[in-house]
C-alpha cells in the first residue's frame, strides 16, 4: 500500500469530499422539505391531489435513482430542461428522496393520538395551529430515527452523481485510480470517508432526538 499517493491527490480528494457533503446537505434539506409538503398535501388536500401524489411516490420509489438521474440529465433537454451537472444532481437527489421522506412523515402523523387532535379542535384551535404546535412536533419524535436513517442512505446515493460528471468524491477516487492504477488506496479512502460521515450523522441524530424529547417533556 502506497500512502504517498494519497498525499499527492489529497487536494483533489478534499475537493471531492466537500462537494459530496454539499450535494448531500442540499439534497437532504430540499427533499425533506418537499416530502413534508407532500405529506401535508396528502393529509389535508383534496382527494384527486392525493391520488396524484400517491402516483408520484410509487413511481419514484419503484425506479432506481440511476435511471431517474439519466432521465433528468440526458432527457431533460428534450423537454426544455437544461441543467448543468451539479444542479441536476441536487435536483435528482431532491426528487429521489422526497417520496421516502413523505412516507416517513405520514407514518409519524399516524403515531400522534387522534384524541389529542380532537381535543385541540374542541377548544377552538385552528388547524394550522394544531399542525404547528401538536402534529409536527409529536410526529417528529417518532419519525426522527427513520429520518436520520434515510439521510444516511442519501449520503451513499451521492456517489451515483459521478455518472453525470459531478466531481464529487467518487469521481475524484475514480480519477485517482485511473491515473495511478492504485485501486486499494483510493477505495479505502472512499470507505473511510463515508464511514466517518455516517458516524457524524448518526451521533447528531441521537443528540437531536434527546434534545427534542427533553424539550417536549419540559413543555408538558
Amino acid at each position: 500500500m502506497d500512502l504517498s499517493i494519497l498525499v499527492q491527490y489529497w487536494p483533489t480528494l478534499l475537493g471531492g469530499f466537500e462537494l459530496t457533503v454539499f450535494c448531500w446537505v442540499l439534497g437532504t434539506i430540499f427533499s425533506m422539505v418537499l416530502g413534508l409538503i407532500i405529506s401535508l398535501a396528502q393529509r389535508y388536500g383534496p382527494r384527486p391531489l392525493g391520488w396524484l401524489l400517491r402516483a408520484y411516490i410509487e413511481v419514484i420509489r419503484g425506479t432506481p435513482f440511476l435511471v431517474q438521474l439519466f432521465v433528468l440529465y440526458y432527457g431533460g433537454p428534450l423537454l426544455g430542461l437544461r441543467l448543468e451537472a451539479l444542479p441536476a444532481g441536487i435536483l435528482g437527489l431532491t426528487v429521489y428522496g422526497s417520496p421516502y421522506f413523505a412516507e416517513i412523515f405520514r407514518a409519524g402523523y399516524l403515531a400522534v393520538p387522534v384524541g389529542l387532535l380532537e381535543a385541540a379542535r374542541a377548544i377552538g384551535m385552528s388547524e394550522l395551529t394544531i399542525v404547528g404546535r401538536i402534529l409536527l412536533p409529536l410526529s417528529l419524535v417518532s419519525a426522527l430515527p427513520a429520518l436520520v436513517n434515510f439521510s444516511i442512505i442519501l449520503t451513499k446515493e451521492t456517489v451515483i452523481l459521478s455518472i453525470i460528471t459531478v466531481p464529487e468524491v467518487m469521481y475524484s477516487v475514480q480519477r485517482m485510480s485511473t491515473e495511478t492504477f492504485r485501486y486499494l488506496e483510493a477505495n479505502l479512502v472512499l470507505a473511510l470517508f463515508f464511514w466517518a460521515l455516517v458516524e457524524i450523522i448518526s451521533r447528531a441524530g441521537r443528540l437531536l432526538e434527546t434534545r427534542i424529547t427533553r424539550h417536549l417533556i419540559e413543555r408538558a
